[in-house]
């Protein structure tokens, strides 16, 4: 457990008492904050408070706060489509529906446990235990190619590239509506939804740069195939700028409102070409992710 205790100076007089902690401890989440105090944890003057409370000059903040405890993330012999692979990375094609690493809710047939038993202890630690290997994500119900990284070198340097943008993405979507020109390009700062926490939505003041490139590959009555390039890689940005012009991502739970006649499992969004140099020989690695089955008879249907 660790400790914690201060006493609130005169600048912070009458904040809440959840944006009072946040502010001086800012590895603390506000909801983390908030749900602490639910549960009595965060003490003032030596009595727990409601979230509303709001801090006095002078009060004492006292809390404890709770060793996490991460749970033994097990192999599992889940079967892998492995593009690539040398002693330094691993590129696969991920699966409609599988989680990429473990989280609160999915401790299990995840890619990260397939991947334990893939590579045995052959993975990048520097994500820590519930993410080894993960350089970057990709969501649940996209497919298609992500790179992993089997030791801490071969992690920083990719890191690096992705920082730089210089990794070469690009993906393959059908979206809603007829796109008219053959290429363009979305320019839009991507942050968190003001209201909606687990959504991402353009956001001109708190947002971070977003650029997706796109181009059409075919026009069908209703809908249009794309291939989007990255330019940048934020959460969501794919959905959220497709989205933004007034073409969201066929079958898109949580960006498009739009009905759709067909069954789909979340968004028509495929990771197809991923490009990166080498991180030991320093060459061009480029795989190329085939559509799943159920994108291609997709395209055979509207066409």
């Amino acid at each position: 457990m660790e400790n914690f205790r201060f006493q609130i100076a005169e600048d912070m007089e009458d904040e809440r008492i959840d944006k009072c902690v946040s502010l001086l401890i800012d590895s603390l989440s506000r909801s983390f904050i908030q749900k602490m105090i639910k549960e009595e944890r965060v003490l003032v003057n030596g009595k727990p408070v409601k979230g509303s409370y709001r801090v006095k000059t002078d009060d004492e903040v006292a809390f404890e706060l709770p060793e996490s405890v991460e749970p033994d993330i097990e192999p599992e012999n889940i079967p892998l489509d492995i593009l690539y692979e040398d002693k330094d990375v691993i590129v696969v094609n991920k699966p409609k529906g599988m989680v990429v690493h473990p989280a609160a809710g999915h401790y299990s047939q995840t890619l990260v446990n397939a991947l334990m038993y893939h590579c045995g202890k052959d993975l990048s630690g520097i994500n820590g235990v519930m993410r080894p290997g993960i350089v970057h994500r990709i969501d649940r119900d996209t497919t298609g190619s992500l790179i992993v990284c089997k030791n801490d070198k071969a992690h920083r340097e990719i890191a690096e590239q992705l920082k730089e943008h210089s990794v070469n993405r690009r993906y393959h979507a059908i979206c809603h509506g007829v796109i008219k020109e053959d290429e363009g390009i979305i320019d839009k700062p991507i942050g968190r939804h003001p209201q909606e926490r687990k959504k991402m939505a353009v956001n001109e003041k708190n947002g971070k740069s977003a650029v997706t490139h796109y181009r059409v590959l075919q026009r069908f009555r209703q809908y249009t195939y794309i291939e989007c390039q990255l330019e940048t890689g934020r959460t969501h940005q794919i959905r959220v700028h497709m989205a933004s012009i007034g073409h969201p991502i066929l079958g898109d739970e949580v960006y498009s409102n739009r009905k759709t006649p067909f069954k789909l499992q979340g968004q028509t969004l495929h990771a197809k070409t991923l490009g990166f140099v080498h991180p030991v020989s320093e060459e061009y690695i480029e795989t190329d992710a085939p559509l799943p089955e159920y994108f291609q008879h997709l395209l055979q249907i509207l066409d």
